[in-house]
């Protein structure tokens, strides 16, 4: 039995050395089949109008969770998200950066236009209903919560730091981490885009 169990050891000790195991492209996390959705649920863009994931189809999509008073993490999130854009050069035109506000009460399409457009001129934000996004959210397997109050010091909203990346052909590929560096995020767009 014990020598039995050595072998099975050592077979996966040597199955784990092997030279010719696939490893991953990716700097971020591979998500493919991992069961997250490109939500189809319509949303609303800055100009009122209602948008799809869809609509994006043929670019690469990064899409961002957050809300416009958030105090560190969506920034910096789309900070670093223009950082990898102009990284990535003449490509960046063929990735678009869809911020979704999951603070519907306070983040009208107005307001979510003129900040995500601070951080670059072709970012999109997007909007709607709580339900619309409560729907978006679960597809993408996000945590949003927000708990709304009189007193505007004690509205809270918290939710999930991570970037979802779709491939140009709508499907959910890769999960960036909050604090990503920018010139790795560029670096698996880049692999995304010419693999397309």
């Amino acid at each position: 039995m014990i020598r039995a169990l050595a072998a099975a050891a050592l077979a996966l000790a040597v199955a784990g050395c092997d030279p010719g195991a696939r490893t991953s492209p990716f700097k971020g996390i591979d998500i493919t089949g991992s069961g997250v959705q490109a939500s189809a649920t319509p949303l609303v863009d800055g100009e009122g109008k209602p948008r799809t994931l869809a609509d994006f189809r043929g670019k690469a999509v990064l899409v961002i969770f957050g809300y416009t008073h958030c105090p560190d993490v969506c920034p910096t999130s789309l900070a670093d998200a223009a950082k990898a854009l102009k990284a990535l050069g003449n490509d960046a035109s063929r990735v678009q950066v869809v911020f979704v506000s999951v603070d519907p009460k306070r983040d009208t399409p107005a307001l979510l236009r003129e900040y995500v457009t601070a951080f670059r001129p072709d970012f999109v934000g997007l909007t709607g209903s709580r339900d619309a996004l409560a729907q978006f959210t679960r597809d993408f397997k996000v945590y949003a919560n927000v708990e709304e109050s009189d007193d505007p010091s004690k509205y809270k909203v918290e939710h999930s730091g991570q970037m979802v990346v779709l491939d140009p052909k709508g499907q959910p590929r890769l999960m960036f981490a909050p604090g990503m560096a920018p010139a790795d995020m560029a670096s698996d767009l880049k692999v995304l885009l010419d693999n397309a």
